[in-house]
């Protein structure tokens, strides 16, 4: 499982991400961070926070970092299901990187199935909190059934990451790792505990 953090101009986290090989998911306005693998995110769920419009424009010029992106996740809209789904897929053929595509509230494997097609690599767990966390074993069993990159969000507790890494999540983010240096200790400490327990679970 890949961690991606936001970038930072904190030297202990970013040292606790080198260390620990972790990437960045860069919001609009960030640019690459020389030594760091990195990953676009489309800046939605920072502005549904602020209360702000989603800013299309920054996001586009975002896009000039495309090519060196691992992926990058489709604009959407946060908690609007299918509104949200209509949305991101209209922005498809103005990506040029590999793709993931959000989904949000009241959206089900079933309603993408059959558009999970190239550029589209993998699925990116948005959503409001109760829901994130009723349907991401669901949504883990879908990926692992199409070989899709599955991506979870808004991952900043252990009980989190721990659902996380058995729900198959092959990358998470959270923002408490960028934020805090005890924090970002923490999950390096977390994430081999969890799959050691898991192991010792099933082994």
């Amino acid at each position: 499982m890949t961690v991606y953090a936001a970038d930072t101009a904190a030297s202990r986290q970013l040292a606790i991400f080198r260390a620990h090989g972790w990437r960045l998911l860069l919001s609009p306005g960030k640019k690459p961070r020389e030594g760091f693998g990195y990953a676009l995110d489309n800046g939605a769920w920072g502005a549904h926070v602020r209360g702000l419009p989603f800013d299309e424009a920054a996001f586009t010029a975002h896009l000039d970092h495309a090519s060196g992106a691992d992926w990058c996740v489709l604009p959407d809209k946060v908690g609007l299901g299918h509104d949200s789904l209509a949305y991101s897929l209209g922005w498809c053929d103005r990506v040029s990187c590999p793709q993931l595509l959000a989904v949000q509230d009241g959206v089900t494997p079933d309603d993408i199935a059959s558009i999970m097609v190239t550029p589209i690599i993998g699925v990116f767990l948005g959503g409001t909190t109760h829901w994130k966390e009723q349907w991401m074993s669901r949504w883990g069993a879908f990926c692992r059934s199409r070989s899709l990159l599955f991506h979870v969000g808004r991952v900043n507790t252990r009980r989190r990451l721990q659902w996380a890494w058995q729900a198959g999540a092959t990358s998470i983010d959270g923002s408490g790792v960028s934020r805090f240096a005890i924090h970002a200790g923490k999950v390096a400490e977390w994430i081999p505990a969890i799959k050691s327990q898991l192991f010792l679970a099933v082994g």
